[in-house]
């Protein structure tokens, strides 16, 4: 697919910089529109030969986007394809589980108009740091496009989708694809997403649910070819280091998940869109949240109803990364050059890697690196940094080329805040320390 890698050499999806090389498979468990959907990414043993999978899975993807950014399907899917259609993602395709240890999980929810392979970067990195990582696809119409089965019996079957990495076990399934909903003329929004919310936090559970059952040696039957053994994920992960992560909508649905589910420890939210959320629900969660916001996306009364999840005694943090867009979480922002990047708004000020690499330093930093101020050398981090209780705290960043350092200056606004590495420590979900 696509002529990305001719055109664009020097662009393309970052590996994950940890000591665990990555794999990642799909399972699908039920086949109907009910059932559970997500890409697996998981430390892995090494394998120089294993198949990396297209980070666009098929042209039905490429549609769903044309159809979330209101385009002519035809014309977009050159465009998309030309752009991105030969990019992979940074994972071995159904390589052999590493179980040497027992990883904490992390279930990933997409933004609207995603899907489950748009956030390879932060998943991919977070595999190599030694966690589980689920990322859902949802199914609740916000998603651009996703999939499930029917089951046909007639003599005369349509064809299955040419894609090797997904079809089905069984020759009467058939493909039936689910695309964004837009709102309708003279719908009111709010009620349509807050069900949506609602629909993908049960889906988050489902995803959890799922891989305790495998944890406790359950056998799972996947919708769809693979060969990937799952019972070599039995006994290797850490039920009780389980956190939810999602970005825009996700991050919204991190929310509704921690307000549903109490085997989520903690939460972190990247840009959320609050719109969705019923306030009611603010007081039923009970665990930590982390908010990682972008300068460009939030307003002032998307932050106001942050603020309000905030409290004197739970763990609530509240960070923004200077120069930074809403796209820079997603994949999107490492696969344009800096001009188109920047008109189609996928890009900020900041260097996108280098907005990864904060991102993922302020979710999972070893705790005593951030604790008190220190000197480091070339590569690395340095910080200086107050701590009481939070409320808002703003990264400003400075890339010094000629020593390639980076260093990260916190300036409160406010109020005094807690650390994200102490926050996290008290939550006992760290792996390894990233390394930049």
């Amino acid at each position: 697919m696509g002529n990305a890698s001719c055109h664009n050499n020097h662009l393309g999806i970052p590996a994950g910089k940890g000591p665990h090389q990555v794999g990642c498979a799909d399972l699908m468990v039920g086949h109907t529109v009910q059932g559970t959907f997500f890409r697996l990414y998981y430390p892995c043993q090494t394998s120089e030969a294993s198949e990396k999978p297209d980070w666009i899975p098929c042209r039905e993807y490429f549609n769903g986007l044309a159809d979330f950014m209101k385009m002519s399907r035809t014309l977009s899917e050159r465009i998309f394809n030309y752009l991105f259609g030969s990019y992979k993602i940074p994972a071995a395709w159904n390589a052999s589980f590493k179980p040497d240890d027992k990883y904490p999980v992390v279930i990933f929810s997409h933004g609207l108009g995603a899907f489950r392979t748009l956030y390879s970067a932060i998943c991919a990195e977070l595999a190599s740091q030694g966690f589980v990582v689920a990322a859902v696809e949802h199914r609740d119409e916000s998603a651009s496009a996703t999939f499930y089965y029917q089951e046909n019996n007639e003599a005369e079957q349509r064809p299955h989708a040419v894609h090797q990495n997904f079809r089905p076990i069984s020759n009467n399934l058939e493909e039936e694809w689910m695309y964004y909903r837009a709102l309708k003329p003279g719908e009111l929004e709010f009620p349509l997403r807050n069900r949506q919310v609602k629909q993908r936090a049960d889906e988050c559970i489902r995803a959890l649910n799922l891989l305790i059952d495998i944890n406790a040696g359950k056998s799972v039957e996947n919708v769809l070819q693979s060969t990937f053994d799952w019972t070599t994920l039995e006994n290797c992960m850490d039920l009780c280091r389980i956190a939810i992560m999602g970005h825009s909508f996700g991050g919204a649905t991190v929310i509704e998940c921690l307000c549903k589910e109490v085997k989520f420890k903690c939460g972190i939210a990247l840009d959320t869109w609050m719109f969705p959320l019923d306030e009611e629900i603010f007081p039923s969660v009970k665990q930590p949240i982390f908010f990682i916001n972008s300068e460009k996306f939030q307003w002032a009364g998307n932050i106001i109803r942050m603020k309000k999840l905030d409290s004197a005694v739970i763990p609530r943090k509240m960070i923004t990364i200077k120069g930074t867009v809403h796209q820079s979480f997603p994949d999107f922002t490492f696969l344009t050059g800096n001009w188109i990047g920047k008109i189609l708004k996928l890009k900020g000020e900041i260097d996108p890697h280098v907005a990864m690499d904060l991102c993922n330093r302020s979710s999972l930093k070893k705790p005593a690196n951030l604790i008190v101020p220190q000197t480091v050398a070339p590569t690395s981090v340095s910080a200086k940094v107050s701590f009481a209780n939070l409320t808002s705290l703003v990264i400003f960043t400075q890339v010094m080329v000629s020593s390639v350092k980076l260093v990260i200056n916190y300036t409160l606004i406010r109020h005094n805040i807690m650390t994200t590495s102490l926050f996290l420590r008290s939550l006992s979900i760290l792996s390894a320390p990233l390394t930049l």
